[in-house]
């Protein structure tokens, strides 16, 4: 441990050194995300975490495993979900990882050199086994942080996106509108009935107009899950208006065996919302 401390102290001492050449080297170009930022808040944010790393990285050769991986885990999860990271694609974050770890062999390299009578070949092996074995742990470890939060965030995304394809926008407040747009696939039906149901729950809707005249086709699954979603809307107290039901749709739901049964019909949005007496006739 007495050998390790020794090169501990040495690395420590230039750890500043480090993320200053690191950054002087740094491929600036726009491709390379964060790090191409001209920003000078940017630049020393990222100069700060590069400097972080470097003072905990040293600690390996202070502390056992456990105790380096266990104080290392919040620098790499909060650059992992760091926004300007995020934004980086991620080649380019391993190429600094893989140009730092070149960073530490030659410091190692430097140091062996300079104390070359104290040290064999054994101990110096030794040395770059422990680093290049904790880099690539530290690089496993932070992809999987890394694509976890960025699956996380897509997924997020995905969300919003589905729920912003289904409004449910209030016109009175017991009245609402559902205005479909574009093609709607399974996948889209099956978010839609979810979101439709949530949000007429939510606002307290008791009626809603259901307008498809920005729909131009649909297969006879989602022809099918619509119509589920007007009986569950019944199933909560709220009657539905279908209004711009173009004639492939409703053979499609006829083709089914689908009843119209119940189901209030109109042909343009403008009579659906003049029947209920919200605008003038």
């Amino acid at each position: 441990m007495h050998r390790n401390k020794d090169l501990y102290q040495f690395l420590l001492e230039k750890t500043r050194q480090l993320t200053e050449e690191w950054y002087e080297n740094l491929d600036k170009s726009e491709s390379a995300g964060i790090y191409s930022s001209d920003d000078p808040a940017i630049i020393e944010t990222v100069k700060k975490q590069n400097y972080e790393f470097h003072q905990q990285f040293c600690e390996v050769f202070n502390k056992d495993e456990e105790s380096f991986f266990n104080e290392l885990e919040k620098w790499i999860v909060k650059v992992a979900q760091d926004e300007g990271h995020l934004c980086t694609p991620l080649q380019m974050i391993l190429r600094e990882f893989f140009n730092t770890q070149e960073q530490y062999l030659n410091l190692i390299d430097e140091f062996a050199e300079t104390n070359k009578d104290q040290y064999d070949t054994r101990q110096i092996d030794s040395w770059r086994r422990i680093m290049l074995k904790c880099f690539n742990e530290v690089v496993t470890w932070f992809t999987e942080e890394y694509n976890n939060h960025s699956q996380k965030r897509l997924e997020a995304q995905q969300d919003l996106i589905r729920e912003l394809s289904s409004p449910v926008i209030s016109l009175t407040k017991d009245i609402a509108l559902l205005p479909l747009v574009g093609d709607i696939d399974t996948a889209r039906a099956k978010s839609m009935l979810e979101n439709t149901l949530q949000q007429c729950n939510k606002l307290g809707v008791n009626q809603l107009f259901l307008d498809l005249s920005g729909v131009v086709m649909i297969d006879t699954m989602v022809a099918h899950q619509l119509f589920q979603l007007i009986e569950a809307l019944s199933l909560i107290g709220v009657k539905t208006t279908i209004s711009g039901l173009r004639p492939e749709i409703a053979q499609t739901a006829v083709q089914l065996g689908l009843s119209f049964d119940h189901i209030s019909i109109k042909s343009t949005l403008s009579s659906a919302i003049k029947s209920a007496n919200l605008i003038p006739n």
